[in-house]
């Protein structure tokens, strides 16, 4: 009892609040606010009448109607269909793909496996967008052209999600592996019994990155489709806020752009912790 006294003392002593702890946190208070001032914006035009979306002072309650105007105005429903496919897809291909590379690099041994991981990692220096081309002759030639599998194909690996992965394996302890080969267990069940559950964490990780970076993409898509029923969400806002850009319709505009990013939000909101508990234990600091 004495001993989580003292630990408690010790405890708030350290936090006590000093002039340069407050001027930090409100630095740090100051800078948040600062970075979530569109977003703001953005939701408070998503929900007001639309002949005061544009005088910020304005104080209106709020009303659904832009986003049922909105709504009945393009295919939304077909373009979150088209998204979430993209975004399952490419999710479940690489979680296959970076779990069995990071594996490879973290557990097996074989000639230049070293050199391998370096080259494979060049990857995250080089810019997607380089590979629009090279990518598209690729897709074309396969007959993917306007095709969500032609969308979903160049992802299907990451480098980034194998050296997650790598981190990951490698600080789990090789024990647990031989233990479960002298037991007979093979190489299949001993990934999907004891290493998937031990992965989570960083699946989490990856997923929340690579959902993010293939909801919010557009290039890409935007070369590749050209069916207004195979769109994704990114494609259609933008040829919907294009429509809307004479007329200056902000809440109409808000309002699809505050649906396009809602579920990504949520997302986030639901497995921050996750999050960043996956990149402290993979040894990302």
């Amino acid at each position: 009892m004495m001993m989580r006294l003292q630990k408690n003392r010790l405890q708030a002593a350290s936090w006590k609040w000093t002039p340069g702890k407050v001027i930090g946190y409100a630095f740090m208070y100051l800078f948040a606010l600062v970075c979530l001032i569109p977003l703001i914006w953005m939701v408070r035009t998503a929900f007001i009448p639309q002949e005061h979306a544009l005088n910020l002072f304005k104080v209106a309650a709020p009303t659904l109607d832009n986003f049922v105007r909105i709504w009945n105005a393009a295919s939304w429903s077909t373009y979150y269909i088209n998204t979430f496919i993209i975004v399952g897809g490419v999710l479940l291909m690489q979680f296959i793909t970076i779990t069995m590379a990071g594996y490879a690099f973290a557990r097996l041994e074989f000639y230049g496996k070293n050199t391998l991981f370096v080259l494979f990692l060049t990857q995250i220096m080089i810019a997607a967008d380089v590979l629009i081309l090279p990518n598209y002759n690729t897709i074309s030639g396969m007959g993917l052209a306007n095709t969500l599998l032609g969308t979903m194909m160049p992802f299907f690996a990451s480098a980034m999600g194998t050296f997650l992965m790598r981190q990951t394996i490698k600080t789990i302890p090789f024990e647990i592996e031989e233990a479960a080969t002298i037991d007979g267990c093979s190489l299949f069940n001993m990934i999907m019994r004891i290493y998937l559950p031990m992965l989570v964490p960083c699946y989490i990780a990856h997923g929340l990155i690579a959902a993010s970076y293939q909801w919010n993409n557009f290039l890409w898509p935007l070369i590749v489709i050209n069916s207004v029923s195979k769109r994704p969400l990114t494609v259609g806002l933008a040829i919907f806020a294009m429509s809307y850009e004479t007329g200056a319709q902000w809440s109409d505009v808000c309002a699809a752009t505050f649906l396009t990013v809602a579920p990504l939000l949520i997302l986030f909101f639901i497995f921050q912790k996750r999050f960043i508990e996956s990149f402290a234990y993979s040894g990302i600091k």
